[in-house]
């Protein structure tokens, strides 16, 4: 296993981690706010690491069928788990329909992308889709820090812990369902087009067959 694959998997096996630090069963060191900010460093850290491995395996060359396979479930693993511990951890802010859509988005994604798969083809991720994974680690990360503070004052400054987290939620809400939209939309026009495709090869190898079948006829 080279190195980029390796990164991946560090990420897969990061979620329990990441799960663990959002329950109650982390342990706490007396300060105030230990457990979200281990919690949201921890996350921010392993979420870099899906641009690393990226990288590395483009720049070396070893793009591999594990890495491109192994790549996106572990984005997803890490941000479904995060929501779904999010909704016990933070349900102020994070409700269960919102851990329901992020979920049903993946699924949906993924399911597409299986089909696109066997027709042929592939979906470009889009400039939207690479917007909806940046606001889904910020969503968590202020999520996971409103747990522990409202506010924060930096002294005239005061920034507003629990509304940022509250409103990068909704955010990602309304971002991912326009993207698994705008996703379904390339998806279907692509489908079309191959159906097409296919429906043209298919009429012209008949056209060719009753062609060749002419003379054989003719001579009878």
């Amino acid at each position: 296993m080279n190195l980029p694959n390796s990164i991946t998997m560090t990420r897969i096996l990061a979620v329990p981690v990441l799960i663990w630090m959002l329950s109650p069963h982390f342990p706490h060191g007396g300060w105030h706010g230990e457990q979200e900010m281990v919690a949201s460093l921890f996350f921010i850290l392993v979420s870099i690491t899906d641009g690393v491995d990226g990288y590395l395996a483009r720049k070396w060359g070893q793009i591999t069928t594990m890495g491109t396979l192994l790549d996106p479930l572990a984005d997803k693993l890490l941000i479904t788990a995060a929501y779904i511990a999010l909704v016990q951890y933070n349900p102020h802010v994070v409700k269960p329909w919102m851990a329901v859509l992020v979920i049903g988005r993946e699924f949906l994604v993924s399911g597409l992308r299986s089909i696109a798969s066997a027709e042929g083809f592939t979906i470009e991720a889009s400039d939207l889709g690479k917007l909806k994974t940046v606001i889904q680690i910020v969503s968590v990360v202020a999520a996971i820090l409103a747990h522990g503070w409202y506010e924060w004052h930096f002294g005239w400054f005061i920034m507003p812990v629990d509304l940022i987290a509250v409103v990068g939620i909704y955010w990602m809400a309304a971002v991912s369902t326009i993207s698994a939209v705008d996703y379904f939309v390339a998806f279907w026009r692509k489908i079309e087009h191959a159906s097409v495709g296919r429906r043209a090869r298919e009429n012209s190898f008949v056209l060719s067959r009753r062609k060749k079948d002419m003379p054989a006829a003719n001579k009878v």
